[in-house]
């Protein structure tokens, strides 16, 4: 076994055809399949299906592919941390970054990064919590910023900034939007529109909200939305309210400003972190990301004692 043949399996299930691997790796299609046979014989197991098009790697296979994908990072972390020793910090970070996040953070972020002029490729996805620690798993992520803690002893966290959570209110809500702040007991299940169940956000409100233990009378409409501006527009075209994190009031026009409430006699907030996998090294490339991401933020959103008020997840 060897690193050339962890590097043809993963290019083989990237592309789902060997054709396809064996050009995304410059070498021709019977040198790539031979490698692999060699690989399957040695390890006494089938890696790929190669009766099904496209190819699709057995159940075994995909365990070998996934622990290939974690070893060649490693690998290719190993020449990265030696540069780094040498002063030259370069090369790709592959970063994911929760829905919820991702409109509020990134445009900053991005012109912070490109101004800094560091040679590093930073290569961005949005993905959500669950998809992120999958694939830091795998290897397919180098990192992510999501809501923390994730109470996962295989990720290393690191806390970046904490956000507030404000009520956004219809002014429908004639009582409600009367009050300059809601308590929790104001937040009524049947007049809350939440996020769809794969967000960590609609989470933390649901435990913002202790929610889970109240019961809901019959709705005429029930929707669970896809991103926290879709929430904003039915509420400003229907009634009801959301909540949503602090930074996305800067989104918000001045008559949309005049929605927001704050919670009364709380300041629940949400941590945010860069995660790795634990046995990520590239501790250079980390600081920088987190430095990046400090100075894409208003400086009140950096104070650490905020941190007691987290909601957790």
């Amino acid at each position: 076994m060897n690193i050339q043949q962890l590097e043809y399996i993963i290019a083989v299930d990237t592309h789902r055809h060997f054709a396809k691997a064996a050009e995304a790796s410059f070498v021709t299609q019977p040198t790539l399949s031979m490698m692999i046979q060699k690989l399957e014989d040695e390890l006494d197991i089938k890696i790929f299906d190669r009766s099904q098009l496209p190819v699709q790697p057995t159940p075994i296979g995909t365990q070998v592919i996934n622990q290939a994908r974690v070893i060649v990072s490693q690998v290719k972390q190993i020449k990265e941390i030696i540069q780094e020793e040498k002063g030259v910090v370069q090369g790709v970070f592959r970063l994911g970054i929760i829905p919820t996040i991702a409109p509020y953070l990134l445009p900053v972020f991005m012109q912070v990064h490109e101004e800094n002029g560091y040679d590093i490729e930073l290569s961005i996805e949005e993905v959500t919590t669950a998809q992120i620690i999958e694939r830091l798993m795998s290897g397919t992520l180098d990192g992510a910023v999501l809501a923390t803690p994730l109470k996962n002893d295989k990720i290393k966290e690191h806390p970046v900034y904490y956000e507030r959570f404000f009520s956004y209110v219809s002014p429908r809500e004639t009582s409600l939007y009367a009050k300059k702040e809601l308590e929790e007991d104001d937040i009524n299940v049947n007049r809350l529109w939440l996020l769809e169940d794969v967000h960590c956000f609609r989470n933390q409100i649901l435990k913002l909200c202790n929610l889970r233990k109240r019961k809901s009378s019959h709705n005429l409409f029930t929707y669970e939305a896809g991103s926290i501006n879709t929430l904003v527009n039915i509420v400003d075209n229907n009634s009801g309210l959301t909540i949503i994190p602090e930074m996305a009031i800067n989104e918000l026009s001045e008559t949309q400003k005049k929605n927001i409430r704050p919670f009364k006699g709380i300041n629940p907030v949400r941590e945010i972190s860069l995660v790795t996998r634990k046995d990520f090294l590239r501790e250079k490339v980390v600081k920088i990301i987190i430095s990046e991401i400090k100075r894409s933020v208003p400086k009140a959103l950096l104070d650490e004692a905020l941190k007691e008020n987290v909601v957790d997840i």
